[in-house]
């Protein structure tokens, strides 16, 4: 069997779940916008002016959520994890919208692995027909999120995700492919014969140029606007 093994967050969304989850709250009141603006204000202006890296504006931007859902409730999380997928659930990049439709008229076994928050990643799984799907689990006690995760968006945690879909449903990883744009995702691309990045953060490229087990078959998308370029690790960012 032949697995394709797709993060979300920036591979198949433009934006990410999390943020948007996290607007959505504060806009509903259910999150203190103080919550955000105080702690990742200045660490995404960093990142919005390019003098900060992603994937650090990501970690921050998670770790303060984290504590900010502490004793939300799960009937309100429903009801605003229901919203963001009618508002952004189709903001997905053309490439990897037209991969996953290819992948299942091939009979591919299409599985989400995704650090956003085990609720919004079913919710996509369900939305684009993947077959499983694995995100941070966010625990809850007495109906309420108690800040207990389980996450998903480190590498280790995602070999470990992927290793178990493999024993699942009998994936031959060398015929398989993997997508993602962050070092998160590094262990996923690297365990696969058919390694493939979008959009990826200058710390990920950077990481796969410096892996000479993976330099010679990884491939590189970029997608701007309505137009799709396909690249080597040979490109050479300016």
């Amino acid at each position: 069997m032949v697995g394709a093994f797709f993060d979300i967050d920036g591979t198949i969304c433009r934006d990410s779940l999390l943020t948007e989850h996290f607007k959505k709250m504060i806009k509903y009141e259910l999150i203190d916008s103080l919550e955000y603006e105080e702690k990742v204000r200045d660490t995404y202006m960093m990142w919005a002016e390019r003098v900060g890296d992603y994937d650090g504006y990501l970690l921050r931007l998670t770790e303060t959520y984290v504590n900010a859902m502490i004793g939300i409730s799960v009937k309100d999380n429903d009801f605003v994890s229901d919203q963001v997928m009618k508002l952004k659930g189709n903001r997905v990049y053309k490439y990897t919208r037209d991969r996953i439709k290819w992948h299942k008229e091939q009979g591919h076994k299409v599985i989400f692995i995704s650090g956003s928050p085990d609720f919004l990643v079913r919710r996509m799984a369900e939305k684009w027909g993947a077959d499983d799907y694995k995100g941070s689990t966010y625990h809850v006690e007495d109906g309420k999120f108690s800040g207990v995760i389980s996450p998903m968006w480190d590498s280790r945690n995602k070999i470990k995700s992927l290793n178990m879909f493999c024993e699942k449903y009998g994936i031959d990883l060398e015929k398989s492919y993997a997508y993602g744009d962050t070092s998160g995702d590094y262990s996923m691309l690297k365990s696969v014969g058919n390694p493939i990045t979008i959009n990826p953060s200058k710390e990920f490229l950077d990481k796969l140029r410096a892996d000479k087990e993976i330099y010679d078959k990884v491939q590189v998308i970029v997608e701007r606007k309505d137009v799709i370029y396909k690249m080597d690790l040979n490109v050479q960012d300016l």
